[in-house]
């Protein structure tokens, strides 16, 4: 490192002194970058003040890349956690290399020039020399620029990894780059931005051709819904409309391009390879020299002829998104992706903290998915851990003392047509997590003491834990990680919310229709800090329609409880919040405490109702006798 250093000065003092620099100092990349900048009359001792759009301007290239824009901000949150740290920041940029949105750490925007890097900014080489997104933009493929190999010495204290991201036509559509100060880089985060720009481009794809039938197929069964998985589209007479980068890559040499037809590439007809996908899920396809795949049709759901065959399905429900408020862009970006996932039968992994509504929008995936069977939620926590694997999987009479008579199908199988959900999935025992792996595998169970049985599930976990961490401790299994988040999303927390107000009508209108808040309300509850997120928000407004009976509740009714936050902040005095959280740990014990007596003193009967940890109920009753 310290040798490539020395070249890049080398290289700079050379351009210092009038010339050109020796091509040996520098990547070939960087060195035709450099030139580009010295052909367009940049000087590296006087970078040209920064370049900024009109705000009307940006507005409009917003609105303009709303659809691919969406998809970054659901990828750049996710990024964000993977790379997080100290000294970071997530960009998305149009093709024009125009910011369009930035997730960062305030130490990096304390710590680099700030003020070029915002929503707004022109980034292309031309305004900022040699960079990772504006080079990205120009060489249209991933590359990372790291310390003084920026053309201007302003930017020497960052690293910048970029991937562009192509639309299905392979237009360049928007350039997705990570960046960090030189110190705080990490060696996978060039993978990891590339693995993001796939997800969005596979994203893309898949909204492009939502009318048309969706083939994904794979040489691995097990790679089947990643992101290495190739993807055709084609219309109902097997035309082929478009291919991704990966079918592409795994049909090399065979005429997959637009306008060719699947019997061009398969040696299977169409017609067998759609009569096949409405009996099952997967089947074999073989191309035309050779080579196995498996393959799936992923949204038969939508095709009345992939349709012809398949259980009858109730009338899709109305305006499912209005289940979950997603006024927030970084939010609809999300429900979007998990509303393709979940009629693509995908795994989802749902993060983010305690109250984020993790479990509405598992409810939301179900109902986007269409599937007729039941919603199933299971507390992995709050299961007993040495029968865990009976309630999950089931048991024939007599696999075990205490066995009720006649077994128990277990809660895979009630779920199957439909959708389980295994929230708090972090504190899923390890032994236990081998057996879900090998589920995963061929979607099978073998209830303890019974013979094995094919389900057909919607699998969505969530958890509020560091699975990284936990993976590192050995208390979680990465095998299973990878399975599980074939879609992963982390819901951001309340006070990061842009549709507060949105959400808090919400909530009223189901607590309380004959209720409504004003405006002076809403801006009074959106002070508070919120670390019980939506459920502690549902609480309050629950104790408020209490108070209210009804009509409209104004500010002061809200100061009443929460007091007045500004007051509080002038005076020095604690959390606005600190009484309102008092209050609402009395409320909440007081709720555990009863559902405990309603259930016979049973603790892990109590757990199972409420979806709660065991650990909440011992604490309740400790606190209750203190």
């Amino acid at each position: 490192m310290l040798v490539a250093s020395r070249r890049v000065e080398n290289a700079q003092m050379a351009l210092e002194q009038g010339g050109a620099p020796p091509t040996r100092f520098l990547s070939v990349d960087i060195y035709d970058s450099w030139m580009r900048c010295i052909s367009l009359g940049l000087d590296m001792r006087r970078p040209p003040p920064p370049e900024f759009v009109s705000p009307a301007m940006l507005r409009q290239e917003q609105q303009r890349c709303s659809l691919v824009r969406g998809l970054a901000l659901a990828e750049m949150h996710t990024l964000h956690q993977q790379i997080s740290g100290s000294n970071f920041m997530v960009a998305f940029a149009s093709a024009e290399g125009l910011l369009l949105d930035i997730i960062t750490d305030r130490s990096f925007s304390d710590a680099s020039d700030a003020a070029s890097i915002q929503p707004g900014a022109v980034w292309t080489e031309r305004f900022c020399g040699t960079n990772g997104l504006g080079t990205a933009a120009h060489l249209k493929r991933p590359i990372a620029v790291h310390g003084d190999q920026h053309f201007f010495p302003r930017y020497n204290n960052l690293t910048c990894v970029a991937a562009p991201i192509f639309a299905p036509d392979g237009e360049l559509t928007g350039i997705l780059d990570a960046s960090s100060d030189c110190l705080s880089r990490q060696t996978h985060t060039q993978a990891l931005v590339a693995m993001a720009a796939t997800q969005i481009e596979n994203g893309l794809f898949r909204e492009y051709h939502r009318g048309n039938i969706l083939i994904a197929f794979h040489n691995r069964g097990e790679y089947l819904h990643t992101l290495s998985a190739g993807l055709l589209a084609v219309d109902e007479d097997g035309k082929i409309l478009a291919a991704n980068r990966a079918a592409r890559v795994l049909l090399h040499g065979l005429p997959a391009s637009p306008g060719r037809r699947f019997v061009d590439i398969f040696r299977t007809e169409f017609s067998r390879f759609v009569d096949e996908g409405r009996r099952k899920e997967r089947q074999g396809l073989e191309d035309d020299v050779g080579s196995q795949f498996v393959a799936t049709i992923e949204n038969t759901r939508q095709f009345p002829m992939v349709q012809a065959v398949a259980k009858p399905r109730p009338a899709p429900p109305k305006a499912i998104a209005r289940e979950f408020v997603s006024a927030d862009l970084t939010i609809a970006g999300i429900v979007r992706q998990v509303e393709t996932a979940a009629a693509r039968k995908m795994p989802i992994l749902v993060r983010g903290e305690t109250g984020t509504g993790k479990e509405q929008l598992a409810r939301h995936a179900h109902a986007a998915s269409r599937r007729a069977g039941l919603f199933v939620a299971v507390n992995c926590a709050a299961l007993p851990e040495s029968l865990i694997e009976a309630e999950l999987f089931g048991y024939s009479e007599g696999a075990f003392t205490g066995a009720k008579k006649g077994g128990s199908a277990g809660l895979f199988k009630e779920a199957d047509g439909g959708t389980l959900f295994l929230d708090e999935i972090g504190d899923m025992p390890v032994t236990l997590q081998a057996v879900l792996l090998r589920f995963l595998d061929d979607w099978t169970v073998r209830p303890v003491g019974g013979s094995k049985r094919q389900v057909d599930v919607l699998l969505v976990s969530a958890t509020n834990a560091n699975l990284d961490e936990s993976i590192a401790r050995g208390r979680f299994r990465s095998d299973l990680l990878f399975r599980l988040n074939t879609l992963e999303v982390t819901l951001p927390p309340l006070r990061e919310r842009s549709d507060f107000a949105d959400i808090a009508r919400h909530l009223m209108a189901k607590i309380d229709p004959s209720a409504g808040l004003t405006q002076g309300a809403i801006d009074r509850l959106a002070e508070l800090d919120w670390d019980g997120n939506i459920r502690e928000l549902r609480n309050v407004l629950s104790r408020l329609s209490l108070n209210e009976q009804g009509g409209l509740i104004g500010e002061a009714a809200v100061e009443a409880i929460v007091g007045h936050p500004r007051s509080k902040r002038l005076s020095g005095g604690g959390s606005a919040s600190g009484g309102l959280k008092s209050d609402l740990r009395d409320l909440q014990r007081a709720h555990l405490l009863t559902a405990y007596a309603e259930s016979g003193n049973n603790i892990s009967k109590t757990a199972r109702r409420l979806g709660v940890s065991r650990n909440m109920i011992y604490r309740a009753l400790r606190e209750n006798q203190d």
